[in-house]
């Protein structure tokens, strides 16, 4: 029997009815769904899934970020349309299934021992032979070694001729009747792991939404102040959702998140996490992270102690628990800010993370929004890494690890130096428009460029897609700031700068030579006002300061055949007189000289760097870190989900079906045994053999069964 690709037949009933009927029992139809659904599944994999909107504008644009909005491929597997086509696909596979597993089971029972003697010489696969024994004794002997290598025997007794066939018996034999079954079990996998997605997916939290009076929740606020409208019920049959736990605090309300906002899905019982452990490998990234809670019966008051590890979780009437990743669960920070502006003044100010502190900028208001606290931040630096920003040890960047090891034979793995850079502070500075932008700021200096000379990292960046831009800050030699603020706030102040350039002209030019030091004060007073911003380059010029403003001005008033000699001359100058700047504001804070050494000198040109591009840095004040506290949060998956058990058999069954369909061979055999017309006892035996697939080890199994059944002899014939 073959399995038919046309569907079901209907012959009575309207026209419209018959044909939907037959297009939904197709097989072809079935295979279109199911080739959609792949396609579909391999958009959800590329594309990630429930990000804001704004990942999405800023990744692919305005219009790709709308047409994947309308089209929901940001939410693919809750999608009206990837619903409505598994449902579509179990009502055709069980079609199919429904329509083809009668005549299956009955092919089954069908030996074919009806076969003619003629149609027997048609195959392709075929013998001849006399047995010397009658014909009922050499068909009981056929079908008995038939029977005992495990064929399925009928045998046919025809005493009567029928057409050209004289009198005899026939010995029909299958064998592989599994291949058949396989087909059976496949397309009902493919059922029952559709059956399972549908009940363990969206269907059942949007139906009710739908249906029972549920909406989507897209406010912000406490989770104890969401109405009712927005809550599912502990009875809820299916759901999958995350929740965040604090050491420390419980929790039984998880959140579930939908295309346009949330539900909020209460938990039978609550969870308590008593503690959290992480541990570490050398890169940074975690080795273990578990668990230690105590579930908390909210009706009855029963109590579960349990560890939940990853790929170990916790189960609770009938709820399964993930250790799904880790968060910060409201660390307490305290931060000074730094002035980074001339009219800026240094304050301390203390938070937590996840919330936000209101500060001014002389008639600005901003608002500071503590969003992260990393203790751990793990960097390269081997020669060619990249210091970009902080890893993040709770996530694995696969892509950019594939892409290092896969591609053009030009990629190396080149060694890694991993090194903790310790703790960093992330957050954000809004102003009253609600514009913002996002700052990490280490807390430790770090030797980046392995020359000794340790430096504070301030990154910011304008957008999350984008890496962070990092300010190299130099540590004085208490290891700290402190240095580089004075040495700017003295830049600032007018009576320091004539002061330095008086040291500087002093140092510099012969007494004897008043003219020379006349000109050498002009230019030192220029330059040194241009760096400090207090004198624009050009009367257009927009920059405040800085390097970049000494070379505007050169561009405006030096030749261009004479800037390089000039712009030597005047850094140089202009360096000498920084040294006095910095000498100076050691001296208003009751601190010695820098001698002129290698190590002043490496610390006055980081120094002078670091002030040329702070006339960049957006902010008025860097916020440093200088001390916290960690509470430490667990996020867990939890999900309730019926279809699982279903979705395993249905994996089975799949499995067992392709191989039945794959590795099962379905035989047939038959033998036609009549009594030879020169000697009665002996009888003329013709022999067919079927394979539904034909291979090498059918052609050996033929050879095998046609000389073990029909004993051949030296007069016998066989083609």
């Amino acid at each position: 029997m073959s399995v038919s690709t046309h569907g079901l037949r209907v012959r009575r009933g309207p026209q419209v009815v018959r044909a939907a009927v037959e297009l939904f029992s197709s097989m072809r139809f079935a295979i279109a769904l199911l080739t959609i659904i792949c396609i579909a599944s391999i958009i959800g994999t590329v594309l990630k899934q429930h990000e804001p909107l704004g990942n999405y504008v800023n990744q692919f644009g305005p219009f790709w970020a709308a047409v994947f909005r309308a089209a929901k491929l940001d939410a693919i597997y809750s999608a009206w349309w990837f619903l409505l086509i598994m449902l579509f696909l179990v009502i055709s596979t069980s079609l199919c299934v429904a329509r083809n597993t009668p005549r299956i089971l009955v092919d089954l029972k069908i030996f074919k021992e009806d076969m003619r003697v003629q149609s027997l010489k048609a195959f392709g696969q075929k013998a001849t032979a006399r047995l010397g024994e009658t014909p009922d004794a050499a068909a009981n002997r056929i079908g008995q070694m038939l029977a005992t290598g495990g064929w399925k025997v009928k045998l046919q007794r025809r005493d009567a001729p029928t057409g050209s066939d004289a009198a005899g018996w026939m010995v029909a034999a299958r064998a592989g009747g599994a291949h058949k079954l396989g087909y059976i079990a496949a397309h009902s996998a493919i059922v029952l792991v559709c059956i399972g997605g549908l009940l363990d997916g969206d269907l059942v939290v949007r139906a009710q939404t739908w249906f029972n009076g549920k909406s989507v929740f897209t406010g912000g606020g406490m989770i104890a102040d969401v109405p009712a409208q927005h809550r599912l019920s502990p009875s809820n049959p299916t759901f999958r959702g995350n929740i965040l736990v604090p050491e420390g605090g419980r929790s039984s309300v998880a959140i579930l998140n939908q295309a346009d906002g949330v539900l909020l899905q209460d938990l039978p019982f609550s969870i308590e996490l008593k503690k959290f452990i992480v541990d570490y490998y050398s890169t940074g990234m975690p080795k273990l992270f578990a668990s230690e809670v105590v579930l908390h019966d909210r009706e009855t008051g029963q109590q579960k102690e349990a560890r939940i590890e990853v790929n170990h979780p916790a189960s609770w009437k009938g709820i399964n628990i993930y250790q799904s990743s880790f968060d910060d669960g409201g660390s307490a920070v305290k931060l000074r800010a730094l002035p980074m502006a001339a009219a800026a003044k240094p304050f301390e100010v203390e938070g937590t993370i996840g919330g936000s502190t209101e500060i001014t900028n002389g008639t600005e208001k901003l608002t500071l929004e503590y969003t992260a606290l990393r203790v751990i931040n793990v960097e390269n630096f081997a020669d060619g890494g990249a210091m970009s920003s902080g890893a993040d040890v709770r996530k694995v960047d696969l892509r950019q690890g594939l892409e290092s090891r896969l591609g053009a034979a030009n990629k190396t793995n080149t060694p890694k130096v991993l090194r903790n850079i310790g703790p960093s502070i992330g957050y954000k500075l809004r102003d009253a428009s609600g514009q913002a932008r996002e700052y990490q700021n280490y807390m430790i200096p770090v030797d980046t460029a392995g020359d000794g000379q340790l430096v504070f990292l301030l990154g910011m960046r304008e957008r999350p897609e984008e890496p962070f831009r990092y300010l190299r800050v130099p540590a004085d030699d208490e290891v700290s700031m402190d240095g580089f603020v004075r040495m700017r706030a003295a830049l600032g102040d007018a009576d320091v700068r004539r002061r330095a350039i008086e040291r500087y002209i002093v140092k510099a030019t012969d007494p004897s030579r008043p003219e020379l030091a006349e000109q050498l004060r002009t230019s030192a007073s220029r330059a040194l006002a241009l760096f400090a911003g207090s004198e624009p380059a050009r009367a257009e010029a927009t920059t405040k300061g800085g390097w970049q403003a000494i070379a505007e001005f050169m561009e405006a008033n030096v030749p261009e055949g004479e800037r390089e000699r000039a712009g030597a001359v005047l850094v140089r100058i202009l360096n000498d007189v920084l040294f006095e700047v910095l000498n100076l504001s050691r001296e208003s804070a009751k601190l010695a000289a820098l001698p002129i050494n290698e190590e002043s000198q490496a610390f006055l040109t980081q120094a002078v760097l670091a002030i040329s591009d702070a006339h960049f840095y957006p902010a008025p004040v860097a916020m440093m870190m200088t001390d916290f506290t960690q509470v430490q949060a667990s996020v867990f998956q939890v999900a309730r989900a019926p279809g699982r058990n279903i979705v395993y058999l249905g994996c089975l069954l799949l499995i067992i079906g392709i191989f039945a369909m794959l590795y099962v061979r379905e035989r047939r055999l038959w033998v036609w045994l009549t009594a030879d017309p020169g000697e009665a006892d002996r009888t003329r035996a013709t022999m067919a053999f079927s394979v539904n697939r034909k291979t090498i080890d059918s052609d050996s199994e033929f050879e095998n069964l046609k000389h073990k059944l029909l004993a051949l002899q030296k007069e016998d014939t066989a083609s």
